[in-house]
């Protein structure tokens, strides 16, 4: 054996035992970052002319760049939405990267999409789409949002009065902020309805009918959230497809976070009018337990996506072929090149069942309500609203803005908790509060009870 085939299996046997050692840990640290100037100190040069090694350049990312980076998924990471794969999800993601599948075509990736397909028709169910829906995994809810106004604005401008005007889309403050984001790569305009709770049917209406013609002309699209990032909000979904249905409006439901929800029959009926959506984006890499990057987008009617996505060309003709025989999932939305992203998902669904997935679902809820019993049993704290799916919103009572940064970095430093600040809108104003996001199963009663304890 080659010098270099002895080197690579070794390698491998590290990188296998560091990956077993990763999953099978029950208590690790958060990392904290540090300057680039620090860790050059640390690590020195690691991409020269002549390479430094592999065994070197493993042994500097174990020993300082990996404490530098944080674990999404670590039990006392609530900031954001963080992720918690499942072990059989990041044991399958190896297997992803090392079959080296091309996932953009079936002709290249046919046993790849067709685990991707099978995970993909699971997430539809639980939708309530009509027949002949389906979706397509992308690299996250920014993409998945972009496919799917795209495809909008695209079968809008069908429509010869529609050709060549710049279209706009109606979103509520409470959105995400991808939303935004998406919309000028898109370049579609933007309007907010003023409300961080509940976007409402009659709220959107009065907004319509506010708009001046031209505005009214170049509305194509309505944007509800199925579960905002900032408090777990559910949008009105039954009255605003009402209205996207009166007015001829696509209707897209941003989910990317609480779509797992979908998967919990304690808050299904939250989500009633999903199934009157044209389009929904759902983040597997949030509440569905996937490895980053993987999100998804879904139609009612995928023929519109392929109409808006597919892209020519003389080199990709074969796989357009009838000798093809199968699914491409880059005709559905905006990317050509693309990993089977949604392969770990896949295998931990088939490893561990749907059941599963609803009880780890169901213990995040669980999480949200036990975390908003102790604050209101704490004197020190107090609830700013009721929980919402997993994510709840507190303050501590006296601080200021500075206080909860302070008390963020140096949970931080410690290695203890990741808890960050957010603002919520109280009247005319933002006021800064606290927020947990449960996503991770293992996070305990007693990992809560510390956090609120480290505020006193």
């Amino acid at each position: 054996m080659h010098k270099i085939d002895i080197d690579l299996v070794e390698m491998t046997m590290d990188v296998m035992k560091y990956t077993i050692g990763r999953v099978s840990a029950t208590k690790s640290k958060i990392g904290k970052p540090q300057k680039a100037e620090e860790l050059k100190a640390l690590v020195g040069e690691t991409v020269t002319r002549e390479g430094v090694g592999g065994e070197y350049a493993f042994k500097m990312w174990k020993k300082y760049l990996s404490k530098a980076s944080v674990p999404v998924d670590h039990p006392r990471h609530l900031a954001f939405v963080p992720a918690s794969p499942t072990r059989a999800a990041i044991m399958f993601d190896l297997v992803t990267s090392a079959s080296s599948i091309h996932g953009a075509y079936w002709m290249e990736g046919a046993g790849g999409i067709f685990c991707e397909n099978e995970a993909m028709s699971w997430i539809v169910s639980l939708t309530g789409l009509p027949e002949g829906a389906f979706g397509v995994f992308t690299s996250g809810g920014t993409a998945a949002n972009l496919s799917a106004i795209v495809t909008a604005r695209e079968h809008w401008r069908e429509d010869d009065a529609f050709k060549g005007e710049k279209g706009l889309i109606i979103t509520s403050i409470g959105a995400h902020s991808s939303i935004k984001a998406m919309a000028k790569v898109a370049d579609v305009d933007v309007l907010l309805v003023d409300t961080e709770d509940v976007l409402h049917g009659n709220e959107l209406k009065e907004c319509i009918d506010s708009l001046t013609d031209h505005q009214r002309k170049s509305l194509f699209a309505v944007v509800a959230t199925g579960g905002t990032t900032n408090a777990g909000i559910i949008d009105d979904l039954d009255g605003i497809a009402a209205i996207c249905e009166k007015e001829n409006l696509w209707f897209h439901i941003d989910a990317a976070y609480g779509g797992g929800a979908l998967a919990a029959d304690s808050v299904r009926h939250l989500f009633n009018g999903i199934e009157r959506a044209d389009s929904i984006t759902i983040d597997p890499h949030k509440w569905m337990f996937s490895p980053y990057d993987c999100g998804a987008v879904i139609y009612k009617n995928p023929d519109l996506a392929k109409k808006a996505h597919s892209q020519e060309g003389s080199y990709l003709e074969i796989f357009k072929d009838e000798g093809s025989h199968g699914f491409n999932p880059t005709d559905y939305q905006i990317q050509l090149t693309r990993r089977v992203r949604g392969l770990p998902l896949w295998f931990s669904l088939a490893t561990h069942g749907t059941d599963s997935y609803k009880e780890a679902v169901e213990r995040g809820i669980e999480l949200a309500q036990i975390a908003g019993k102790m604050i209101t049993e704490n004197s020190h704290v107090e609830l700013v609203r009721e929980p919402s799916l997993s994510c709840v919103l507190y303050r501590r009572i006296g601080w200021k803005p500075e206080d909860y940064t302070q008390w963020t970095y140096e949970n931080h430093r410690k290695g203890f908790a990741l808890v960050t600040p957010t603002k919520w809108k109280q009247g005319d104003t933002f006021e800064t509060v606290s927020r947990f996001c449960f996503i991770n199963p293992d996070t305990t009663e007693k990992d809560i009870k510390m956090i609120l304890d480290s505020m006193l």
